[in-house]
Protein backbone atom coordinates (compact mmCIF):
# COMPACT_ATOMS: atom_id res chain seq x y z
CA UNK A 1 0.00 0.00 0.00
CA UNK A 2 1.29 3.50 -0.86
CA UNK A 3 0.06 7.19 -0.65
CA UNK A 4 -0.40 9.30 -3.36
CA UNK A 5 1.67 11.99 -3.88
CA UNK A 6 -0.20 15.34 -2.89
CA UNK A 7 -3.58 15.65 -1.49
CA UNK A 8 -6.77 14.79 -3.49
CA UNK A 9 -8.81 17.67 -2.47
CA UNK A 10 -5.68 20.35 -2.62
CA UNK A 11 -5.61 19.93 -6.50
CA UNK A 12 -2.62 17.68 -7.35
CA UNK A 13 -2.52 17.31 -10.51
CA UNK A 14 -2.32 13.49 -10.52
CA UNK A 15 -5.96 13.46 -10.57
CA UNK A 16 -6.43 15.67 -13.43
CA UNK A 17 -7.29 14.54 -16.73
CA UNK A 18 -9.94 15.41 -19.53
CA UNK A 19 -11.70 18.71 -18.19
CA UNK A 20 -10.46 18.60 -15.02
CA UNK A 21 -12.00 15.31 -14.21
CA UNK A 22 -10.87 12.74 -11.97
CA UNK A 23 -9.51 9.87 -13.76
CA UNK A 24 -6.91 8.02 -11.81
CA UNK A 25 -8.33 4.28 -12.34
CA UNK A 26 -10.08 2.82 -9.51
CA UNK A 27 -8.66 -1.11 -10.48
CA UNK A 28 -6.07 -1.86 -12.85
CA UNK A 29 -4.14 -4.97 -14.12
CA UNK A 30 -0.53 -4.37 -13.53
CA UNK A 31 1.67 -6.85 -15.56
CA UNK A 32 0.49 -9.60 -12.93
CA UNK A 33 -0.80 -7.79 -9.84
CA UNK A 34 -4.15 -6.18 -9.26
CA UNK A 35 -3.72 -2.16 -8.44
CA UNK A 36 -6.62 -0.70 -6.50
CA UNK A 37 -7.76 2.63 -4.45
CA UNK A 38 -8.21 1.91 -1.29
CA UNK A 39 -11.79 2.79 -1.04
CA UNK A 40 -12.30 2.00 2.79
CA UNK A 41 -9.88 5.24 3.43
CA UNK A 42 -11.35 7.90 1.62
CA UNK A 43 -11.31 10.30 1.95
CA UNK A 44 -9.05 10.99 4.89
CA UNK A 45 -6.29 9.28 3.16
CA UNK A 46 -5.81 8.58 -0.52
CA UNK A 47 -3.81 5.14 -1.09
CA UNK A 48 -3.43 1.97 -2.92
CA UNK A 49 -3.41 -1.61 -2.26
CA UNK A 50 -1.66 -4.05 -4.52
CA UNK A 51 -2.92 -7.98 -4.79
CA UNK A 52 -1.11 -11.16 -6.49
CA UNK A 53 -3.44 -13.61 -5.52
CA UNK A 54 -7.36 -14.43 -6.09
CA UNK A 55 -8.22 -15.21 -2.33
CA UNK A 56 -6.84 -11.31 -1.47
CA UNK A 57 -9.34 -10.27 -4.44
CA UNK A 58 -12.26 -11.63 -3.16
CA UNK A 59 -11.46 -10.06 0.40
CA UNK A 60 -11.07 -6.66 -1.27
CA UNK A 61 -14.45 -7.21 -2.90
CA UNK A 62 -16.30 -8.60 0.51
CA UNK A 63 -15.16 -5.84 2.12
CA UNK A 64 -15.69 -2.96 0.25
CA UNK A 65 -12.08 -1.97 -0.49
CA UNK A 66 -13.72 -1.96 -4.19
CA UNK A 67 -17.06 -1.66 -4.59
CA UNK A 68 -19.57 -0.60 -7.02
CA UNK A 69 -20.82 -2.80 -9.47
CA UNK A 70 -18.85 -2.25 -12.63
CA UNK A 71 -16.00 -2.44 -10.23
CA UNK A 72 -16.07 -5.01 -8.37
CA UNK A 73 -17.51 -6.84 -12.17
CA UNK A 74 -13.48 -6.27 -13.43
CA UNK A 75 -11.91 -7.09 -9.96
CA UNK A 76 -13.16 -10.49 -10.42
CA UNK A 77 -12.19 -11.17 -13.53
CA UNK A 78 -9.10 -9.55 -12.66
CA UNK A 79 -9.20 -12.08 -9.60
CA UNK A 80 -9.41 -14.86 -12.34
CA UNK A 81 -6.29 -13.75 -14.08
CA UNK A 82 -3.92 -13.68 -10.90
CA UNK A 83 -5.47 -17.45 -10.88
CA UNK A 84 -4.53 -18.32 -14.12
CA UNK A 85 -1.20 -16.54 -13.65
CA UNK A 86 -0.75 -19.25 -10.01
CA UNK A 87 -1.74 -22.04 -11.81
CA UNK A 88 0.42 -25.19 -11.87
CA UNK A 89 -1.56 -26.94 -14.90
CA UNK A 90 0.30 -27.37 -17.74
CA UNK A 91 -3.35 -28.44 -19.61
CA UNK A 92 -6.24 -26.65 -20.55
CA UNK A 93 -8.65 -28.91 -18.29
CA UNK A 94 -6.73 -28.64 -15.94
CA UNK A 95 -6.34 -24.86 -15.68
CA UNK A 96 -10.00 -24.27 -16.19
CA UNK A 97 -10.25 -26.49 -13.01
CA UNK A 98 -8.10 -24.38 -11.24
CA UNK A 99 -10.23 -21.02 -13.08
CA UNK A 100 -13.88 -22.66 -11.75
CA UNK A 101 -12.63 -23.10 -8.20
CA UNK A 102 -11.37 -19.43 -7.81
CA UNK A 103 -14.42 -18.26 -9.51
CA UNK A 104 -16.67 -20.52 -7.18
CA UNK A 105 -14.65 -18.15 -4.41
CA UNK A 106 -15.45 -14.77 -6.32
CA UNK A 107 -18.79 -15.62 -6.77
CA UNK A 108 -19.50 -15.90 -2.63
CA UNK A 109 -18.46 -12.47 -1.88
CA UNK A 110 -21.21 -10.29 -2.87
CA UNK A 111 -24.51 -11.68 -4.10
CA UNK A 112 -26.32 -8.66 -5.69
CA UNK A 113 -24.58 -7.25 -8.21
CA UNK A 114 -25.01 -9.18 -11.68
CA UNK A 115 -21.53 -7.74 -13.10
CA UNK A 116 -19.35 -9.62 -10.57
CA UNK A 117 -21.21 -12.91 -12.13
CA UNK A 118 -20.60 -11.22 -15.49
CA UNK A 119 -17.25 -10.76 -15.21
CA UNK A 120 -16.44 -14.23 -13.68
CA UNK A 121 -18.30 -15.54 -16.51
CA UNK A 122 -16.51 -13.69 -19.39
CA UNK A 123 -12.80 -14.23 -18.03
CA UNK A 124 -14.34 -18.40 -17.68
CA UNK A 125 -15.56 -18.43 -21.42
CA UNK A 126 -12.37 -16.73 -22.54
CA UNK A 127 -10.43 -19.66 -20.98
CA UNK A 128 -12.89 -22.57 -22.13
CA UNK A 129 -12.19 -21.27 -25.63
CA UNK A 130 -8.70 -21.51 -25.74
CA UNK A 131 -6.39 -24.09 -27.51
CA UNK A 132 -4.15 -25.18 -24.65
CA UNK A 133 -3.05 -23.73 -20.84
CA UNK A 134 -0.13 -21.74 -21.93
CA UNK A 135 -2.48 -19.31 -24.41
CA UNK A 136 -5.57 -19.69 -21.78
CA UNK A 137 -3.21 -18.00 -19.56
CA UNK A 138 -2.53 -15.08 -22.24
CA UNK A 139 -6.02 -15.11 -23.37
CA UNK A 140 -7.12 -14.00 -19.74
CA UNK A 141 -4.64 -11.49 -19.13
CA UNK A 142 -5.32 -10.15 -22.50
CA UNK A 143 -9.26 -9.69 -21.87
CA UNK A 144 -9.17 -8.52 -18.50
CA UNK A 145 -7.07 -5.41 -19.68
CA UNK A 146 -9.49 -5.28 -22.56
CA UNK A 147 -12.23 -5.23 -20.05
CA UNK A 148 -10.73 -2.53 -18.31
CA UNK A 149 -10.30 -0.23 -20.97
CA UNK A 150 -13.61 -1.20 -22.38
CA UNK A 151 -15.60 0.20 -18.81
CA UNK A 152 -13.94 3.78 -19.56
CA UNK A 153 -14.95 3.95 -22.70
CA UNK A 154 -18.50 2.40 -22.21
CA UNK A 155 -19.39 4.83 -19.37
CA UNK A 156 -18.49 7.38 -21.15
CA UNK A 157 -20.77 6.81 -24.01
CA UNK A 158 -23.26 6.32 -21.31
CA UNK A 159 -22.63 9.72 -19.99
CA UNK A 160 -22.81 11.61 -22.91
CA UNK A 161 -26.33 9.50 -23.73
CA UNK A 162 -27.39 10.61 -20.19
CA UNK A 163 -25.82 14.40 -20.43
CA UNK A 164 -28.94 15.34 -22.66
CA UNK A 165 -31.45 14.81 -20.25
CA UNK A 166 -29.80 17.50 -18.00
CA UNK A 167 -30.69 21.29 -18.70
CA UNK A 168 -28.33 23.91 -17.52
CA UNK A 169 -28.75 24.53 -13.99
CA UNK A 170 -30.58 21.41 -13.10
CA UNK A 171 -29.94 20.08 -9.90
CA UNK A 172 -29.42 16.57 -9.33
CA UNK A 173 -29.99 13.74 -6.81
CA UNK A 174 -28.26 10.79 -6.50
CA UNK A 175 -27.39 7.97 -4.14
CA UNK A 176 -24.30 6.15 -3.03
CA UNK A 177 -21.51 6.31 -4.88
CA UNK A 178 -21.90 5.59 -9.13
CA UNK A 179 -19.25 7.57 -10.39
CA UNK A 180 -15.22 6.69 -11.39
CA UNK A 181 -14.81 5.11 -7.68
CA UNK A 182 -17.82 2.52 -8.57
CA UNK A 183 -16.30 2.05 -12.21
CA UNK A 184 -12.65 1.35 -13.30
CA UNK A 185 -13.17 5.33 -14.58
CA UNK A 186 -15.74 7.92 -15.22
CA UNK A 187 -18.25 6.65 -13.61
CA UNK A 188 -22.28 6.05 -14.44
CA UNK A 189 -25.04 8.27 -12.73
CA UNK A 190 -21.75 10.87 -12.31
CA UNK A 191 -20.35 10.20 -15.84
CA UNK A 192 -23.71 11.58 -16.94
CA UNK A 193 -23.23 14.94 -14.54
CA UNK A 194 -19.37 15.02 -15.61
CA UNK A 195 -20.64 14.43 -19.45
CA UNK A 196 -23.56 17.61 -19.01
CA UNK A 197 -20.37 19.67 -17.86
CA UNK A 198 -18.31 19.03 -20.54
CA UNK A 199 -21.21 20.30 -22.50
CA UNK A 200 -21.07 23.37 -21.03
CA UNK A 201 -24.14 22.77 -18.30
CA UNK A 202 -23.76 23.89 -15.31
CA UNK A 203 -24.89 21.05 -12.25
CA UNK A 204 -25.41 21.23 -9.42
CA UNK A 205 -25.54 17.59 -7.32
CA UNK A 206 -27.24 16.71 -3.98
CA UNK A 207 -25.54 14.50 -2.49
CA UNK A 208 -27.45 12.20 0.31
CA UNK A 209 -25.21 10.50 2.89
CA UNK A 210 -25.81 6.88 2.05
CA UNK A 211 -25.98 4.99 5.80
CA UNK A 212 -24.54 2.81 7.01
CA UNK A 213 -21.55 2.87 5.01
CA UNK A 214 -21.51 6.42 3.81
CA UNK A 215 -20.55 6.07 0.44
CA UNK A 216 -22.26 9.36 -0.63
CA UNK A 217 -20.63 11.39 1.98
CA UNK A 218 -17.09 9.81 1.73
CA UNK A 219 -16.89 8.87 -2.00
CA UNK A 220 -19.01 10.91 -3.92
CA UNK A 221 -18.58 14.18 -1.85
CA UNK A 222 -15.20 13.44 -2.54
CA UNK A 223 -15.49 13.00 -6.34
CA UNK A 224 -16.97 15.86 -7.04
CA UNK A 225 -15.58 18.50 -4.36
CA UNK A 226 -12.21 17.43 -6.64
CA UNK A 227 -13.77 17.67 -9.98
CA UNK A 228 -14.77 21.32 -9.10
CA UNK A 229 -18.70 20.38 -9.42
CA UNK A 230 -21.28 22.00 -6.88
CA UNK A 231 -22.60 19.23 -4.36
CA UNK A 232 -24.48 19.63 -1.02
CA UNK A 233 -24.08 16.90 1.39
CA UNK A 234 -27.53 15.78 3.12
CA UNK A 235 -28.62 13.67 5.71
CA UNK A 236 -30.50 10.24 3.97
CA UNK A 237 -33.51 11.66 5.82
CA UNK A 238 -33.67 15.38 4.01
CA UNK A 239 -34.40 13.74 0.71
CA UNK A 240 -38.26 14.21 0.75
CA UNK A 241 -37.92 17.79 2.19
CA UNK A 242 -35.18 18.66 -0.56
CA UNK A 243 -37.85 17.57 -3.64
CA UNK A 244 -40.60 19.54 -1.57
CA UNK A 245 -38.84 22.84 -1.74
CA UNK A 246 -38.36 22.01 -5.35
CA UNK A 247 -34.47 21.80 -4.76
CA UNK A 248 -34.38 18.84 -6.90
CA UNK A 249 -35.28 19.13 -11.06
CA UNK A 250 -34.08 15.12 -11.73
CA UNK A 251 -32.72 12.04 -10.07
CA UNK A 252 -30.31 9.84 -11.60
CA UNK A 253 -28.68 6.71 -9.73
CA UNK A 254 -26.45 3.94 -10.60
CA UNK A 255 -27.41 0.56 -10.47
CA UNK A 256 -26.04 -3.25 -9.11
CA UNK A 257 -28.50 -5.14 -11.01
CA UNK A 258 -32.04 -4.62 -13.59
CA UNK A 259 -33.81 -7.55 -14.09
CA UNK A 260 -35.42 -8.51 -17.26
CA UNK A 261 -38.72 -7.10 -15.63
CA UNK A 262 -37.73 -3.60 -15.82
CA UNK A 263 -37.11 -3.57 -11.37
CA UNK A 264 -33.84 -2.24 -10.45
CA UNK A 265 -31.43 -3.15 -7.53
CA UNK A 266 -29.24 -0.16 -6.27
CA UNK A 267 -27.88 1.03 -2.68
CA UNK A 268 -30.56 0.76 -0.54
CA UNK A 269 -32.50 4.18 0.02
CA UNK A 270 -32.74 4.43 -4.02
CA UNK A 271 -36.48 3.17 -3.57
CA UNK A 272 -37.95 5.66 -1.49
CA UNK A 273 -35.96 8.80 -3.76
CA UNK A 274 -38.20 7.10 -6.63
CA UNK A 275 -41.26 6.67 -4.50
CA UNK A 276 -40.88 10.67 -3.32
CA UNK A 277 -39.74 11.68 -6.80
CA UNK A 278 -42.87 10.20 -8.23
CA UNK A 279 -44.69 12.25 -5.55
CA UNK A 280 -43.05 15.39 -6.82
CA UNK A 281 -42.91 15.12 -10.40
CA UNK A 282 -39.12 14.57 -10.39
CA UNK A 283 -37.67 12.36 -13.36
CA UNK A 284 -35.76 9.26 -12.47
CA UNK A 285 -33.38 7.42 -14.30
CA UNK A 286 -30.63 4.24 -13.57
CA UNK A 287 -27.16 5.15 -15.38
CA UNK A 288 -25.96 1.13 -16.05
CA UNK A 289 -24.15 -0.45 -18.68
CA UNK A 290 -25.52 -3.24 -20.90
CA UNK A 291 -23.18 -5.94 -17.90
CA UNK A 292 -25.67 -4.39 -14.92
CA UNK A 293 -28.61 -6.74 -16.99
CA UNK A 294 -29.45 -9.37 -15.89
CA UNK A 295 -31.71 -10.82 -18.89
CA UNK A 296 -32.02 -14.27 -17.05
CA UNK A 297 -33.60 -13.78 -13.94
CA UNK A 298 -36.83 -11.81 -12.54
CA UNK A 299 -37.10 -9.65 -9.71
CA UNK A 300 -38.07 -11.79 -7.06
CA UNK A 301 -35.05 -13.98 -8.24
CA UNK A 302 -32.40 -11.99 -6.95
CA UNK A 303 -30.95 -12.22 -3.55
CA UNK A 304 -30.77 -8.80 -1.22
CA UNK A 305 -27.25 -8.70 0.48
CA UNK A 306 -27.35 -8.64 4.66
CA UNK A 307 -24.43 -7.12 5.91
CA UNK A 308 -23.27 -7.14 9.28
CA UNK A 309 -24.47 -5.32 12.16
CA UNK A 310 -21.25 -3.73 12.56
CA UNK A 311 -22.01 -1.19 9.82
CA UNK A 312 -24.96 -0.14 11.75
CA UNK A 313 -24.14 0.14 15.10
CA UNK A 314 -20.75 1.72 14.31
CA UNK A 315 -19.78 4.95 12.50
CA UNK A 316 -16.19 4.64 11.68
CA UNK A 317 -15.43 2.38 14.65
CA UNK A 318 -17.35 3.99 17.32
CA UNK A 319 -20.73 2.37 18.83
CA UNK A 320 -23.57 4.82 18.34
CA UNK A 321 -26.14 2.25 19.52
CA UNK A 322 -26.59 -0.39 23.04
CA UNK A 323 -24.91 -3.88 22.89
CA UNK A 324 -27.23 -6.25 21.91
CA UNK A 325 -29.84 -4.41 19.77
CA UNK A 326 -30.93 -6.48 17.09
CA UNK A 327 -30.16 -5.23 13.33
CA UNK A 328 -30.63 -5.57 10.31
CA UNK A 329 -29.19 -4.51 7.08
CA UNK A 330 -30.41 -4.45 3.67
CA UNK A 331 -27.23 -3.60 1.55
CA UNK A 332 -29.53 -2.35 -1.54
CA UNK A 333 -33.05 -2.37 -2.15
CA UNK A 334 -35.88 -2.77 -5.40
CA UNK A 335 -37.45 -0.29 -7.46
CA UNK A 336 -40.21 -1.53 -9.33
CA UNK A 337 -40.34 -0.33 -13.06
CA UNK A 338 -43.08 1.92 -12.93
CA UNK A 339 -41.48 4.70 -10.92
CA UNK A 340 -38.62 4.33 -13.32
CA UNK A 341 -38.92 7.06 -16.09
CA UNK A 342 -36.25 6.21 -18.56
CA UNK A 343 -32.88 3.80 -18.44
CA UNK A 344 -29.74 5.26 -19.14
CA UNK A 345 -27.27 3.15 -21.18
CA UNK A 346 -24.23 3.29 -23.42
CA UNK A 347 -27.09 1.78 -26.10
CA UNK A 348 -29.35 4.82 -25.75
CA UNK A 349 -32.48 5.50 -23.33
CA UNK A 350 -34.60 2.87 -22.31
CA UNK A 351 -38.11 3.59 -21.88
CA UNK A 352 -41.46 1.64 -21.16
CA UNK A 353 -42.46 -0.85 -21.14
CA UNK A 354 -39.33 -2.33 -19.89
CA UNK A 355 -39.63 -6.11 -19.92
CA UNK A 356 -40.23 -5.61 -24.01
CA UNK A 357 -37.41 -2.93 -24.62
CA UNK A 358 -34.64 -4.15 -22.27
CA UNK A 359 -35.39 -7.80 -24.39
CA UNK A 360 -35.06 -5.96 -27.36
CA UNK A 361 -32.00 -3.65 -26.53
CA UNK A 362 -29.95 -5.61 -24.30
CA UNK A 363 -29.73 -8.43 -26.10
Amino acid sequence: MGDAPGNPLAGSNAFVGVAGFFTLRTVTWDDGRVRMIDQTALPNRFSYVVYTTPEQVASAIRTMVVRGAPAIGVAAAMGLALAARRSRATDLPGLVRDLEKSAAMLRSTRPTAVNLFWGIDRVLAKARASTSAKRAKEDVESEVKRMEDEDVATNRKLGGVGADLIRDGDTVLTQCNAGSLATVGYGTALGVIRAAVEQGKLVKVLVPETRPALQGARLTAFELARDGIPCTLIPDTAVGYMMSLGRVDRVVVGADRITRDGYVFNKIGTYQEAVLARRHGIPFHPAAPRSTFDLERAHDQVTIEERGAEEVVQIRGRRIAPKGVPVSNPAFDMTPPELVTSMITERGLVVPPFEETIAASMA
